[in-house]
Parts: C-alpha cells; structure tokens; sequence
C-alpha cells in the first residue's frame, strides 16, 4: 500500500475554495452597510443592499453612524476605500456558489492578480538571463568561502532585513524576489531548504505583526478605528523585538542541527527546484572583473526595489519593468545575442509559472466569499461573540477571531477598512482603547500570515519545493509562542 501523500498547493487552495463554497450554503448572506468619500463632489456615498444614496461630508454624518473617524482621513484621501458602518447589518438575498462558480473563480483571481503574477514571471525571467553565465554560482560560492564558520550571521543579518522591510514599508509580495538570490547561498553554506524560506518568509511576516510605519497594515487599520497610527507605537516596537528575536534563535537552533544531522531535516530528500540547482557553488577564492560587474548589477536591482517601494511608490508595473531592464543590461554585458536572450528569459520565467498560478488561484477563494455575501456575516457573528466580554477576554478574542478572518480574507487593508470600524466601535463600548484593537488586528492576521493558503504562504513554499505539512511541521512552535507572548502584551 503507497504511503498517501500530502497534496499539492494548487489541490489545497481547491479544497479551501470548495469549503468557503460550501459555507455559502450553511451560512446565511448578509453585509453592512458602506460608506465612501467622493472626492469630486464631497460628499459620502452610502451603499446598502438595495439603495445607494449621499450625504454631506461632514464630521456629524460620520458621529450619526458610529464612526469614530476623523473627517480629515477622508479629505486628505487616506482612507479611499469603503468601510464598514457599524450596527448595519442585515441579512440579504442568498447567492450560494456552486460548481460553475468554483470553475470560474481561479480564472477571476489570475484576470485580479495579473500584475503580481506578470511579476513573479519577469523575476524568473531576470534570473534566468543571470543564471545563464555562472555569476551567480560564482558569487555564492565566493560568500560561502567569506562566511565559511560564520553562517549564523546571515540569518540574523538577513531576518532583521527582512523584519524592517515588513514593519516600514510592508514589504510581502515582493519578497518572493529574494528567493532566487538568498537559497542559494543557504544551500551553499549547508543548510536545507526551509531555512532560507524560514528567513524571508517568517522575516518579513513578523515585520509586519508588528507593523510601525506599514502603510498597508498599522496606518489604514488605525485610521479605520478611527486612532493615531503612533498611539500604540511602544506596544508594537516591543513587539518586534520580542519576535524578531525568538524568531531568529528558532531559526538558528533548526539551522544548525540539520547542518550537523541533515537527515534531521523536515525536508529531507526533497528535490531542489530547477532554478537553484546549477547555483550550488563549492568555495570560491577570488571573483573575475565580469563577475564582479553583473553581480553589481544584480545586487543594485534589489536596492533599486527596496528603494523604490518604500519611497518611490512604486508597485507591481514599476518593479516588473526594472527586473525586464536589468535583465535587459545583464545580456548586453554578457554580450548574449537577441535570440539567446529571449530563450534564457523564457526558460528562467517557465520554472516561476507554477508559482503565478498558485498566486491566481488564491485569489479566487475572495471571490468565493464576496459573491456568496457571507464575508459580512461572518464579520457579524464574531463580532456578537465578543460583545460584553470583559477587556482581558476581549482583546485575546478579537485577535484569534481577527486571525481566522484573514483565513478568507488574506489583503491586510482590505480586513481593515472590513473589520476596523465595528470592532472600534466595540472596543469602546467595552472601555478599550482603539490603539489596543488595531494591535490585536496586526498581531492577529501576523500570526495567521505564517500559514495562511490564500496569502503569499503557499506562492514562498512553491518557491523553494516545500510542500504545506512540512511548513506546518516547522512553524507550528514558533506560532505557539507567538500566541503566547503577544497576548501577554495585550494585556499588559
């Protein structure tokens, strides 16, 4: 009898898209009422189930419907997208999805996601023209020869990185970026493939649990809750610290037994992915001019992102055309011809494919639940369940129920405009500042992140060959004491 195996991501996020499908059936459909500012008339637009109607924008019209906003967040276009009016909702018609449904939302999702994949495809593309010359083989095995006794310090240097990334900016998509250059060189100085994932992954998800400045995150969310994003700052730096730490010393502890005991590894015997298997470099001495030049190139693309995202306000067609660029100049300098520049940019975009779909997918199982209208009432009945808890449960509550929620709704601004309006509004009623919910929010979906199938979990884990129940396997500790140590925080 076969020993059964664990299933693919792309069978995964089925099962997750058929599950959300068939609470549609089991739960009733319901929503609340919204509210948007239009900035060319000036007025509030108010959408219920069956009207749509203005108001005047004005503070009054905001303290009418319980919301405790400032009118300046929507003038100044801070918050742009609707959010939820407290103690509106009501049941509305079903719209139960069935099969055809269920077909057609991963096609929805990729039509959704087609910058974010076009992305992951001209970053596949971007090193497989590198690849195509042996810089980069070079170049790791040039690090592996610097860090030989001293790998420990990469993952310190490297998870901080990615923690400020995270916490400043909300660097998370674009982290699918470092695998291609970062695996390697954890491959190289012998460690298994989860750990470079570990670093990355856990790195920039912890950055953003304890969001300080993350305009996605910690800044919608508290403008939703109608705070200062800066009110519950100390809480969240300490936060970091904590976490950043426990991370690191988690990471480093597994790291180091599976270098001296490889069959210790969770992922022992796995297969490397095609695109890191002619990167795994034995010590190099000394690096030639050429080299040295395209890895200056190479190294620059990533600064230039980094740069460009946290103060540019670039996105996804803006980072997409760098990578293009780059690739662009790192042909010339290896004086590659027309013909063979486009074969080694499809090739390299091909091994990434994979990874664009599962990103597609995802985002069908959205669609799922905001065409099944059950989004709402989920929100609603979380929302029953904590009503009149004392602030002890309270806050511990709406971070776990916060962090089940972002299982179906995996965009951090999206849950916040959703969820932050009704649950500032509760924390009033039980006597607990907004700041305090908007870190039980952060800290909630932060912890969530790690494993959730339809964020950028599954997409990290395509990445580097690791399949879900061996992620699960690794991080479950780390995510205990998460729980733990952050609730502690909570109530203090």
């Amino acid at each position: 009898m076969k020993k059964m195996k664990f299933p693919t991501p792309y069978t995964i996020l089925v099962i997750v898209m058929c599950l959300a499908a068939a609470l549609t059936y089991l739960l009733p459909a319901g929503g609340y009422d919204t509210l948007q500012y239009d900035k060319d008339k000036n007025v509030f637009v108010i959408q219920s189930a069956d009207t749509l109607y203005q108001v005047p924008a004005t503070q009054q019209a905001l303290s009418e419907r319980s919301i405790s906003i400032e009118l300046s967040k929507f003038t100044d276009q801070k918050i742009k997208n609707p959010i939820s009016i407290p103690n509106t909702y009501k049941q509305r018609k079903a719209t139960p999805q069935g099969f055809v449904e269920i077909l057609f939302a991963p096609i929805k999702g990729i039509y959704e996601a087609v910058s974010l994949i076009l992305f992951v495809l001209f970053i596949g593309g971007f090193i497989g023209v590198f690849n195509s010359s042996g810089a980069l083989n070079e170049g790791v095995g040039y690090l592996a020869h610097r860090f030989k006794g001293k790998e420990g310090i990469l993952i310190i240097v490297l998870a901080t990185l990615m923690a400020l990334g995270g916490t400043s900016f909300g660097l998370a998509e674009e982290t699918l970026a470092f695998y291609p250059m970062l695996v390697p060189i954890f491959l190289a100085a012998g460690y298994d493939l989860l750990v470079p994932l570990a670093v990355i992954f856990i790195g920039a998800n912890v950055g953003t649990l304890a969001s300080t400045s993350n305009p996605f995150a910690v800044i919608i969310a508290s403008d939703a809750a109608g705070v200062d994003w800066t009110s519950g700052l100390t809480i969240r730096a300490i936060a970091l610290v904590l976490c950043l730490t426990i991370s690191i010393i988690y990471i480093t502890y597994y790291a180091e037994k599976v270098k001296k005991h490889p069959e210790k590894s969770l992922v022992y015997g796995v297969e490397l992915p095609e695109i890191y298997t002619s990167n795994i470099a034995k010590g190099t001495t000394e690096l030639k001019l050429s080299t040295k030049i395209q890895l200056l190139v190479f190294a620059l693309t990533f600064v230039v992102m980094i740069i460009g995202v946290s103060q540019w306000k670039w996105w996804f067609q803006e980072m997409t055309g760098l990578f293009l660029a780059s690739a662009v100049i790192i042909a010339i300098l290896q004086r590659s011809g027309e013909k063979k520049f486009v074969e080694q940019f499809l090739a390299g975009a091909r091994d990434l494919l994979g990874v664009a779909f599962i990103i597609g997918i995802a985002r069908g199982v959205s669609f799922i639940l905001n065409e099944g209208q059950i989004s709402g009432t989920i929100l609603y009945y979380a929302t029953e369940l904590v009503k009149g808890m004392s602030p002890m449960v309270f806050l511990p509550i709406v971070m776990l129920i916060l962090g089940v929620l972002s299982l179906f709704i995996a965009s951090s601004s999206g849950m916040a405009v959703l969820t932050m309006p009704i649950m500032g509004a509760l924390a009033t009623a039980v006597g607990i500042g907004g700041d305090k919910v908007v870190s039980a929010y952060l800290f909630g979906i932060g912890i969530m992140s790690l494993i959730t199938p339809t964020g950028v979990t599954l997409p990290s884990l395509a990445m580097v060959n690791v399949n879900y129940n061996q992620w699960l396997k690794f991080c479950w500790p780390l995510i205990a004491i998460f729980t733990v140590v952050l609730t502690v925080l909570l109530w203090v």
